[in-house]
């Protein structure tokens, strides 16, 4: 990142609600999710037994959806098919708060259409098997064409920033995108664009920004990228000089991104490690992300370092999911190692697990007092985090802590327990309980895993018979020899 987590949280924080129009291909995206357990015994093939169908919007409406739980007002122009599918698309995105009134419904194309087939292990871990494609790339119809062109010019003096979401399905022409380039870059607008994988970029010429991923700006280019910091500047260069632009954005997935503006040397903005589940819908949160940020009038750096958050946010969850500022805000406190977005309302939390389990990620679990922190709460709470994707620590409230080990302690209180555990990279969230026990609290939130300390084996653990219910685990941890809180207390008092 080139700004730290405090300078981009006020900047997020300061933005508005700016109203930014996308155009581009509409898509109809269909998940079917079951469980793939045995082999077919008609071929070498898994057998899906199939527990739930979801629709989502897909394409530039994908985008649109992002823009609009991030805080802007959306508008979206592009076309659908007279069937079903067309409908859904914009049933689902007037569900979403974008504005649909400039959606055309055309006779001559069915609306384009993907299923994936999704096989989940034990009722998790979704990975995808197979995509199924309904669509037709052929050019719009002439009238189509130029009413989308009348609605784009009519809605320019009310917009502060223009997306052009192109899946080259024969929505943008080189032509039509060439005219709304031109009508956008007239009327004072900002023009990014998410690029299709083609050979060709004219047809995006003159446009403010371009994002594309490394493939496509590969395929775009000739050229190809074995050295990241070396070639990214050669494709940047050559994209920039080509294309006429403002800046160029590069997303390079584990490398992060690499931003080249007019006449300033280029920067590679890094992206911390990721646990990726599916890299669908990243792309379009980068560009939701820089829309927003453009719009707000952010510096371009500034706009890649929110893009990278939330495009790494977004690859690890499974599917097309909608990100609010809130999110985005919560990920760079937590950077900051912020309590306030650590803590958490056990409610709140429950339900934010339950939404982090469907989309395939594993829940830890563990607890303790945690009073005064030494190098053996440090191993056992990253050994913790090891077992899953996300950790959550249970604190037992000092009142608790008073009932079990007497009116001496805590020598912390918990508000300084919370924010020391909340200070720690390898734990995810922190909550108070006032019971003697976590049982309540194992209850709520329903953990896939339960980690304690290798001194409770043979002994009864608390939430255990709940995790093994669930089908999840319980974990013993090992311990650092003469490491306790107790022990150091005791060395106090010599």
């Amino acid at each position: 990142m080139q700004h730290s987590p405090a300078e981009l949280a006020a900047t997020l924080e300061a933005f508005g609600q700016p109203h930014i129009l996308v155009v581009g291909d509409l898509i109809l995206d269909q998940y079917v999710y079951g469980d793939a357990e045995r082999l077919s015994p008609e071929a070498p093939v898994p057998v899906v037994r199939e527990r739930r169908r979801e629709r989502q919007a897909g394409g530039a409406g994908n985008v649109a959806a992002f823009l609009t739980a991030l805080g802007a007002r959306c508008s979206l122009a592009g076309v659908v098919g007279q069937d079903d599918a067309g409908r859904a698309v914009e049933g689902i995105l007037a569900g979403a708060g974008v504005n649909t009134e400039l959606i055309m419904t055309v006779a001559d194309r069915p609306t384009c259409t993907k299923t994936r087939f999704v096989g989940l292990a034990q009722h998790r871990h979704p990975q995808q098997m197979l995509r199924l494609d309904l669509e037709e790339t052929e050019p719009i119809a002439a009238a189509a064409r130029n009413e989308l062109l009348n609605q784009v010019a009519n809605s320019l003096p009310q917009v502060q920033a223009l997306c052009i979401e192109d899946y080259n399905k024969g929505l943008l022409t080189d032509e039509l995108c060439q005219e709304i380039i031109s009508m956008a870059r007239k009327a004072g607008v900002a023009v990014l664009v998410d690029p299709a994988s083609i050979r060709n970029y004219s047809r995006y010429r003159g446009a403010t920004v371009i994002t594309p991923n490394r493939t496509e700006a590969e395929v775009a280019t000739g050229l190809c990228m074995n050295d990241v910091r070396v070639e990214a500047v050669a494709l940047g260069k050559h994209l920039m000089g080509q294309l006429q632009l403002e800046a160029c954005v590069l997303t390079l997935d584990r490398h992060g991104m690499y931003l080249l503006e007019k006449d300033k040397p280029g920067q590679m903005h890094t992206t911390r490690a990721r646990n990726v589940y599916d890299v669908t819908g990243a792309g379009d949160m980068v560009l939701a992300m820089l829309a927003l940020a453009c719009a707000c009038k952010a510096s371009w750096s500034m706009a890649v370092d929110l893009g990278n958050i939330a495009g790494g946010l977004e690859v690890e969850r499974f599917g097309c999911v909608p990100l609010s500022r809130g999110e985005i805000l919560a990920e760079l406190r937590r950077a900051q190692g912020s309590v306030e977005a650590k803590a958490a309302e056990v409610s709140w939390l429950a339900a934010t697990l339950a939404q982090q389990r469907q989309q395939g990620r594993k829940i830890v679990f563990t607890n303790g007092v945690f009073d005064i922190l030494h190098a053996g709460h440090v191993q056992y709470l990253q050994f913790a985090r090891s077992q899953g994707d996300l950790l959550v620590v249970g604190v037992n409230s000092d009142d608790s802590v008073r009932r079990l080990k007497g009116s001496k302690r805590p020598i912390n209180s918990l508000p300084d327990r919370l924010a020391v555990l909340a200070a720690l990279q390898a734990v995810d969230y922190v909550v108070a309980f006032e019971d003697d026990t976590p049982q309540r609290l194992v209850e709520m939130l329903r953990p896939d895993v339960l980690v304690k300390g290798a001194d409770y084996e043979n002994k009864p653990i608390a939430g255990a018979d709940v995790v093994k219910q669930l089908g999840g685990q319980v974990v013993l941890a090992p311990l650092l020899a003469g490491r306790s809180t107790t022990a150091v207390v005791e060395r106090s008092k010599l």
